[in-house]
């Protein structure tokens, strides 16, 4: 399978990177102790009703992160989920502003709208697994608990899925290899508003910070560990 990057990247922007970035088809370099964390898969997010959200990569994101779901459970791997807001209605507490003090306030949503913090359906958090709510910021480990909650579950390696590409998941991303954790991608698990952005993005994390693998090589992958773990 290709990357979600080939036709976008120029070969020469490839070889800028350097024969030691320039291996796009390297084996992965994940740990044996996984743990999944769903970033922002929010209905605001993956739902063009509201704001923020987009429908045309937000919903087969979604069910992509569905499947990725049900194979970690399965599997007895840790899921963790992060939410960008605490208002249901998705608006920003004025102690949450800081630079988005410069934007515009949203539009109130239609009476009847549902609220938009709820984790997508499709993915519902189980009664033990945790979710995080980072506020504002864009990574899911700044300023929360999210690195102490992995250590304790005795991971190693941290598959981080949705939304946006550029945004919130490249932040999260960052700060997980900036905790020495392993980092897999898998891009069919993400999901971003403009197109060149998510390829672009999926692109320089992959020459730099994570394994960016499609969902059947995750899924693969886990179930490789379940076995030898069975043996």
């Amino acid at each position: 399978m290709g990357k979600p990057w080939d036709g976008v990247v120029p070969e020469e922007d490839v070889a800028a990177f350097g024969r030691e970035f320039d291996r796009q088809e390297r084996p992965i370099t994940a740990g044996a102790r996984p743990a999944v964390v769903v970033v922002d898969m929010t209905r605001a997010f993956v739902d063009s009703a509201y704001p923020t959200g987009w429908s045309p990569t937000g919903q087969p994101a979604a069910e992509a992160t569905a499947r990725l779901l049900a194979v970690a459970r399965g599997s007895g791997v840790p899921v963790f989920f992060t939410k960008a807001f605490a208002t249901p209605d998705h608006v920003r507490r004025p102690v949450e502003v800081g630079r988005w003090k410069l934007n515009r306030a949203p539009e109130p949503l239609p009476e009847g709208t549902p609220p938009g913090d709820v984790i997508d359906e499709r993915l519902a958090p189980l009664p033990d697994e945790v979710v995080i709510d980072k506020g504002t910021k864009p990574s899911g480990f700044y300023g929360t608990p999210l690195a102490s909650y992995l250590v304790h579950a005795g991971c190693d390696t941290v598959i981080v899925t949705g939304m946006t590409t550029s945004g919130c998941v490249r932040a999260t991303v960052v700060d997980a290899f900036q905790h020495n954790f392993h980092v897999v991608v898998p891009f069919e698990c993400t999901a971003d508003r403009s197109q060149i952005s998510h390829k672009i993005n999926l692109f320089d994390i992959h020459m730099k910070y994570a394994d960016v693998i499609s969902l059947d090589e995750t899924v693969e992958y886990i179930r490789k560990l379940t076995a030898a773990e069975d043996h």
